[in-house]
């Protein structure tokens, strides 16, 4: 088994994995990289060529860095099979029309995809594939593909300690590609969701938190005590997400029905709420949150960021000019859990997606195997 990396190792952002078996070529997500302007460090290192003999592409879930790059996949030659879940599905669209071009996202929706379960075991050729809940968003997965050479797991983004999303556990593997997005950061989910609850008590009445549409945001509505604003445009997207139960953890579901229910509804040219105003997206790069984040700029209201902030972005921009305070919400492993995972994996090699170069090297003296030398256009045989 051939394994190219088109993005996201040695680098953060634009996530992509090549898989190459008897002659069978599929990717693992299709991402892009929102730190850089559009153009090839924008988009996966793959050739039209490359793109035209792949088979499928598998996308772990919707967010901008796995999937926004599936338009412009069909726009360079690619023809084959899209796999995903169903709630991942739903979601394309709307990161599509955030970070694709017109082009792109029309070409992308003209491809219905073949829906994926959760825990479901299909082939694509020769390759065996197993997917799991990944405990990072609704619709999220990590992939296990086997073949008789080798298996390697792909965890795209996972939460092995999520409050409210369930994660499955991962099987054994020769090859590990680990969620490496918090580099050495040791500190434990609930230490920071506390430093998070103590920062949002200060600011009950005044506050805005751009977030993700999906994922991050229901978690927050799960750890917000006070009142929730939110703008309408995210109210059918959240009760989707908090209706899929089977990828919530158990006694979840009412207590975010509730609070999504109580949640008020601020729009642009309003004033901001007295409340703690979720806006999409995390960045203020689109959606809501980039006219919730330029009123709050003028306004000195309090701005809370709890994600990556892209270089450029409006977010980036705040917190550079000490008008937003950053607190690192846990919705991907840390250090030891990434050790845990790999410990338990059995595999005698591990890449890091989703950090650059220098930190994936400062990862090796505590993740037994792990290789941080590749980086996009490098390939690794199983």
């Amino acid at each position: 088994m051939k394994v190219k990396i088109h993005g996201g190792v040695g680098e953060k952002g634009r996530t992509c994995i090549g898989v190459e078996q008897g002659g069978t070529r599929l990717l693992l997500d299709v991402g892009v990289d929102t730190s850089a302007p559009r153009g090839s460090g924008y988009y996966p290192a793959i050739t039209p060529e490359e793109l035209r003999l792949l088979d499928a592409i598998i996308v772990t879930h919707a967010h901008e860095d796995h999937v926004a790059a599936l338009g412009w996949c069909f726009v360079n030659g690619f023809s084959g099979r899209v796999l995903m879940t169903t709630e991942s599905a739903a979601e394309v669209d709307a990161t599509l029309a955030a970070y694709a071009t017109p082009q792109e996202r029309e070409l992308a929706g003209q491809s219905a995809p073949e829906i994926i379960a959760a825990g479901q075991d299909f082939n694509i050729g020769p390759l065996a594939i197993r997917t799991g809940r990944s405990g990072h968003v609704v619709g999220g997965i990590w992939c296990h593909l086997s073949a008789a050479e080798g298996s390697l797991t792909y965890c795209g983004d996972i939460v092995p300690a999520s409050p409210v999303f369930a994660m499955d556990q991962l099987p054994p593997c020769d090859l590990l590609l680990l969620d490496a997005s918090y580099g050495e950061d040791r500190v434990p989910a609930a230490e920071r969701g506390a430093a998070i609850r103590r920062w949002l008590s200060a600011h009950s009445q005044s506050a805005v938190l751009p977030t993700p549409l999906s994922g991050r945001s229901i978690e927050l509505i799960g750890l917000i005590e006070g009142p929730i604003a939110i703008h309408p445009s995210m109210r059918a997207a959240l009760a989707q997400q908090i209706a899929a139960s089977a990828w919530l953890k158990p006694g979840t579901t009412d207590l975010l029905s509730a609070r999504l229910a109580a949640a008020s509804l601020w729009e642009e040219g309003q004033a901001l709420p007295a409340a703690v105003l979720l806006c999409d997206d995390g960045m203020g790069l689109s959606g809501p949150s980039r006219a919730a984040l330029a009123q709050a700029r003028r306004e000195g209201h309090p701005v809370l960021l709890t994600g990556h902030v892209p270089k450029g972005s409006p977010a980036d921009a705040l917190l550079a000019a000490g008008k937003a305070d950053w607190l690192r919400f846990p919705t991907h492993p840390t250090l030891p859990e990434n050790a845990a995972i790999a410990a338990a994996s059995g595999a005698n090699c591990v890449l890091a997606h989703s950090c650059d170069a220098a930190t994936a090297r400062a990862l090796a003296s505590d993740i037994q195997n792990l290789n941080a030398e590749l980086k996009p256009g490098d390939s690794i045989e199983i």
